[in-house]
C-alpha cells in the first residue's frame, strides 16, 4: 500500500513552519498514544505514522528532499528508519516535546504509563564526509568505498564499560529504571513529574570496576571501510544519509548516521545544466558552409551527427536522452550541442586572397541575405 503524504498525516500544509509541524505532531501523538488507546492496533499504527512524518518534516534536510522527491527522497540511504523504530525509540527521540505542557513527558499526562518504565536511550553522533564524483559516475550511479574514522563499540567490554562484564550494580536511586519520579503538592492536588535519574544519568546501573580499554565509555576510536551506493542523477551539494553508519552510541543505543555530501567534479568537455549537458562543437568555416558528418562525445561514448550545409554559429543540436537521469526518477535530460564556427585570426597570403575573392560574392554579404536579422542576432559571435 502506498504511503500517505506526510503533510496530510499531520494535517498541515506544505508551507507550515517548524512550530506548526511540532504542534500538529503533538496533537496527533496525544490522540493516538497507546496508553490512551490500549490494545488498539490501528491507533498504534497511526501513532508510529505520525512519528515518521514528524521525523522527516522537522529535519530541514530531510524535508527538502521529501518536498523534491517524495518518499523516494527519504527512503533507504537518505531517509527515515521509522519502519524499524520501536515505541521506545519514538518516546526517547520525540517525547521531550511534551514536557513543557505536561510536566514530565508522556508518562505524567497518561497516568505514569509506558515511558516512565524505560531507561534513556543513547544516540550516536552523525559523521559528515565529502565524496567527489565525475559526470560519468553521476550518470550511471556508483558504489564508493571510503575509510571513516569513527567511534565503535569497545570489544573488550562489549560496550558495557564494565571490566569483566560483571562489575555493576543496580542504581539505588531509580532501582534500575533510569528515571526518577517525583510527586509534589500543588493547589490543584498532587503533581507527578518524571526526570532522568541524576545518580546513574539514566543508565539504571552504576559501574564499580571500569573497563581499562574504553574507561567505562563503552566506545573506542577505530577505522571502518564503508560501502556507499550512490544513485544516478545526484548533483553538487546533495546530501545522502547512510543510516546507522555514524558514531556508535553508548551502552548499545542507536548509532548515528553517515552523511555523504556530493561534490561534482568539473568536466573537461561538458557543462551541466540541471539534467541537460551542454557541449561546444567548433567547426571550420568550410564545414559550416558545406555541411559535414562529425563525431561528438556523450557520457556513453561518441555518436555521429550530420551538420547541414549553411549551419550558422550559435545553432543548437539537441540529442534527446543523452543527458543525465533524474534522481529517483525515470526521465533523462538531453545533450545540447552548440555550434561554434571558428574564425582564424592569422591566415596565409594565398588564403587571404581567396577569402577576399569570396567576399565579393553576394552570398557572403549579410545585406544580400534573405534574413539579415539573423546575422544581426549572431554577429557578436564572429568578433
Amino acid at each position: 500500500m502506498a504511503k500517505r503524504d506526510f503533510y496530510e498525516i499531520l494535517g498541515v500544509d506544505k508551507n507550515a513552519t517548524k512550530e506548526e509541524i511540532k504542534k500538529a505532531y503533538r496533537k496527533k501523538a496525544i490522540q493516538y498514544h497507546p496508553d490512551k488507546n490500549p490494545d488498539n492496533k490501528e491507533a498504534e499504527d497511526k501513532f508510529k505514522e505520525a512519528a515518521e512524518a514528524y521525523e522527516v518534516l522537522s529535519n530541514d534536510d530531510k524535508r527538502r528532499r521529501y518536498d523534491q522527491f517524495g518518499h523516494d527522497g527519504v527512503r533507504g540511504n537518505g531517509g527515515f528508519s521509522g519502519g524499524g523504530m520501536s515505541m521506545d525509540d519514538i518516546f526517547s527521540q520525540f517525547g521531550d516535546i511534551f514536557g513543557d505542557a505536561f510536566g514530565g513527558g508522556f508518562s505524567s499526562f497518561f497516568g505514569g504509563g509506558r515511558r516512565s518504565t524505560h531507561r534513556q536511550v543513547n544516540r550516536g553522533t552523525n559523521i559528515r564526509v565529502k565524496v567527489k564524483l565525475s559526470l560519468e559516475e553521476i550518470a550511471k550511479g556508483v558504489t564508493k568505498k571510503i575509510k571513516v574514522k569513527k567511534y565503535v563499540t569497545c570489544k573488550a567490554c562489549n560496550g558495557t564499560g564494565e571490566k569483566n562484564g560483571n562489575s555493576s550494580r543496580i542504581c539505588p536511586t531509580c532501582n534500575g529504571s533510569g528515571v526518577e519520579t517525583r510527586v509534589t503538592q500543588t493547589i490543584l492536588g498532587h503533581m507527578q513529574s518524571t526526570t532522568t535519574c541524576s545518580t546513574c544519568n539514566g543508565e539504571g546501573k552504576i559501574i564499580q570496576q571500569k573497563c581499562t580499554t574504553c574507561y567505562s565509555e563503552g566506545l573506542v576510536q577505530d577505522e571502518e571501510i564503508i560501502e556507499i551506493k550512490i544513485p544516478p542523477g545526484v548533483s553538487d551539494g546533495v546530501q545522502l544519509a547512510v543510516s546507522g553508519k555514524g558514531n556508535a552510541a553508548r551502552r548499545g543505543g542507536i548509532n548515528g548516521d553517515l552523511l555523504v555530501l556530493i561534490e561534482e567534479l568539473e568536466h573537461p568537455e561538458f557543462i551541466r545544466d540541471g539534467n541537460d549537458i551542454l557541449y561546444n562543437l567548433f567547426l571550420s568555416v568550410p564545414d559550416a558552409i558545406l555541411g559535414t558528418p562529425v563525431e561528438v562525445p556523450t557520457l556513453e561514448g561518441k555518436v555521429k551527427i550530420k551538420i547541414e550545409p549553411g549551419t550558422q554559429s550559435g545553432k543548437i543540436v539537441r540529442l534527446r536522452g543523452k543527458g543525465l537521469p533524474e534522481l529517483q526518477g525515470y526521465g533523462k535530460g538531453d545533450l545540447l550541442v552548440r555550434i561554434n564556427v571558428y574564425i582564424p585570426k592569422d591566415v596565409s597570403r594565398e588564403d587571404k586572397k581567396l577569402i577576399e575573392k569570396l567576399s565579393e560574392s553576394p552570398e557572403f554579404k549579410p545585406s544580400s541575405h534573405k534574413d539579415k536579422s539573423f546575422f544581426d542576432k549572431f554577429k557578436g559571435i564572429f568578433v
